[in-house]
């Protein structure tokens, strides 16, 4: 499982023009799911996104986690995260999971972060989405459930 997190001033998301969620302060977050991916993947990513420590504390050091400032998090599903671009010109998805997984996945990383107590808003799974957001720092941080980065 692998994730793009953005600490986000605003995000907002919308499909054809419908606002589908939005948020203030907090982290915008990718999540692709990977066809081998299992709960304990899902477990680990979770725990890393509520506690990684990338706002600033007093004196200014990314010292504090999404729960120690009540941040809000967005949630966006993005298979093209395994998106394999080695050979060739088209990227080769084939180990990204197929849609039953990676919705299931996605609904329960959903749950996950929101039963930590965090404000989750969502995407709109498979669906072509608009992602408004400004980056603040900017801060981009990739995370990976086998620990490949």
């Amino acid at each position: 499982m692998r994730a793009v997190i953005q600490r986000v001033h605003q995000c907002a998301v919308r499909v054809g023009g419908e606002l589908c969620g939005q948020i203030d302060r907090g982290l915008l977050v990718y999540l692709g799911i990977k066809g081998t991916d299992t709960l304990q993947d899902l477990e680990y990513l979770a725990e890393k996104i509520v506690h990684l420590r990338v706002f600033q504390d007093e004196q200014g050091k990314m010292n504090l986690s999404a729960l120690d400032v009540g941040a809000e998090v967005m949630v966006v599903s993005q298979f093209t995260l395994y998106g394999d671009a080695r050979r060739g010109r088209r990227p080769s998805y084939s180990e990204a999971a197929d849609g039953e997984k990676a919705q299931g996945y996605y609904a329960l990383m959903i749950e996950r972060l929101r039963r930590q107590g965090l404000k989750v808003e969502q995407g709109r799974f498979a669906a072509r989405m608009e992602v408004q957001y400004t980056n603040i720092g900017p801060v981009t941080l990739l995370l990976d459930s086998e620990k490949l980065f």
